[in-house]
């Protein structure tokens, strides 16, 4: 009984800090910081323009026809001075009329690969022609705030960054929404708004943890390719950087809008790449959790990321057994207490799907709902490296 308790609470402190006790130490670590460090001013950009860094704005596409032209437009309203600014589209093995809908835009670069080959080698295409000092990725289904281009250049200014992580924000479209498609916008907003926050957090302690596809930019002299079979190749382009002892800041001023999931079979499918490339990303960043090698960074990746990719699904996935086969032991009344409070919260999440199969919309049920969902996600990420781990070719997931 002894060795069970003793795994029962492992398990349960994996869980809760993972989840809970990291953000907590994080705010608690940050309100010690600005005790004795005062926040620096972003610097101000100088009044001639062509003083301004040359920015490429990069976009990596598939058969995207259908977002080409609300792209290009919200493209054109960005502030930054056009002489500055070169948009370079890589259209990887797109089989639509991709390619002819661009040509009608002088302003763009098309770099067209007839071979599908997967979107970390769409990125190396993109830059191989890219003459830029900063090159900004965003998804082709995004659209960027007006100011984002000026927000992530003045924060590349700052000492030791040399990465831009903008903010992921997710909409539902409601009109369009049926089914469990309101409950995949609701889910992925709400986990969304929780990692903003840890990211915000993480990258004022020391740095981000990563940066998201839709939205974020490289410091061109200090990039370094990413393997061209990373399912993650966003994560690993910018944790790279980190890995050579330079910055990711992560900044919610410059942001990236796009719709949910259309069902939470496209945001299954989503999670499972998320999982795979997560634990194919800790392996090749293993270095990361050498407290000797990266003093600074190693509390922080091990505890936003190493853990909730590895090691906490299957501490969460072990706690009820665990719990109940002590309540059958009977080890005490605390354990009864816990193993009712999971039982209730494994109801709420079983309610949150029927909930969401009827289209019904109730975002505190979704809490538990899509927290066991994205950790069940992992799980099925094991086989998915394995069958997609070697080639880096991403699926597309419908939008709302």
């Amino acid at each position: 009984m002894i060795a069970l308790k003793i795994a029962f609470w492992i398990c349960i402190a994996l869980v809760v800090y993972t989840y809970v006790g990291y953000a907590i130490l994080l705010w608690l670590l940050l309100k010690v910081k600005r005790l004795f460090t005062k926040p620096r001013p972003l610097p101000v950009m100088p009044l001639n323009e062509d003083l301004w860094p040359t920015v490429t704005l990069m976009i990596c596409a598939y058969n995207e026809r259908d977002v080409i032209a609300e792209k290009m437009e919200n493209i054109r309203q960005l502030r930054y001075p056009r002489s500055r600014l070169c948009v370079i589209w890589v259209t990887d093995g797109s089989t639509d009329d991709s390619n002819e809908l661009l040509r009608q835009y002088p302003e763009v670069t098309l770099v067209f690969s007839p071979e599908r080959r997967g979107k970390a080698a769409a990125m190396q295409h993109g830059i191989s022609v890219s003459t830029a000092s900063i090159v900004v990725f965003t998804d082709a289904n995004t659209l960027l705030n007006e100011g984002a281009l000026v927000e992530i250049v003045r924060q590349m200014q700052r000492p030791g960054v040399s990465c831009v992580s903008g903010e992921k924000r997710v909409k539902a479209r409601a009109q369009l929404a049926e089914g469990d498609s309101q409950a995949a916008a609701e889910g992925e907003g709400l986990y969304w708004r929780y990692e903003s926050t840890l990211k915000r957090w993480d990258s004022e302690l020391y740095s981000a943890m990563g940066a998201a596809g839709e939205l974020f930019a490289v410091k061109m002299e200090h990039y370094r390719q990413p393997p061209s079979n990373a399912l993650l190749d966003d994560f690993m382009m910018s944790m790279l950087i980190v890995s050579d002892g330079h910055r990711i800041a992560y900044t919610s001023e410059a942001y990236a809008s796009e719709y949910g999931s259309a069902s939470m079979a496209d945001e299954s499918k989503r999670k499972r790449r998320i999982a795979a490339g997560g634990l194919q990303s800790i392996w090749w960043l293993r270095s990361l959790m050498n407290p000797f090698r990266h003093p600074r960074v190693f509390f922080q990746f091990i505890s936003h990321r190493v853990l909730r990719w590895s090691i906490t699904p299957f501490a969460l996935a072990a706690l009820l057994p665990l719990n109940i086969a002590l309540v059958l032991m009977h080890a005490g009344t605390v354990y009864v207490i816990i193993a009712v409070m999971q039982l209730l919260f494994y109801a709420a999440a079983f309610l949150g799907w029927q909930l969401a199969l009827q289209g019904r919309k109730n975002k505190w049920l979704y809490v538990p709902y899509y927290f066991l969902f994205m950790n069940f996600n992992v799980f099925l990420g094991i086989p998915y490296l394995f069958s997609h781990g070697k080639g880096g070719m991403w699926e597309k997931v419908r939008r709302a």
